[in-house]
C-alpha cells in the first residue's frame, strides 16, 4: 500500500492517529477547517465528524462531477 502523509490533510494533533480515529474526529480536525467552520457545517448540514463530511451526498455529488470533468480532459 502507498504511504500517505496525513499531515497534509489533518491538523498536527491528528496526523499520527489511526484513520478510524480521524473519521470520528470533528470536521475541524481537517487542515484548513476551523472550529467555526465546523460549527457552520453542523448548523447547515448536521455534520459532526470527518466521516459525516465524507458521506454527505452533496459532497459526493460534487466530487463525482469533478472526477467526470477531469476524466474528459
Amino acid at each position: 500500500m502507498a504511504s500517505i502523509d496525513l499531515g497534509k490533510m489533518v491538523d498536527k494533533a491528528w496526523a499520527d492517529k489511526e484513520i478510524s480515529e480521524i473519521l470520528g474526529a470533528p470536521a475541524s480536525a481537517l487542515k484548513g477547517v476551523s472550529d467555526r467552520h465546523g460549527e457552520l457545517l453542523q448548523e447547515a448540514f448536521g455534520i459532526k465528524t470527518v466521516a459525516d463530511l465524507a458521506n454527505l451526498k452533496y459532497f459526493q455529488w460534487a466530487s463525482t462531477l469533478a472526477a467526470l470533468e477531469n476524466a474528459t480532459k
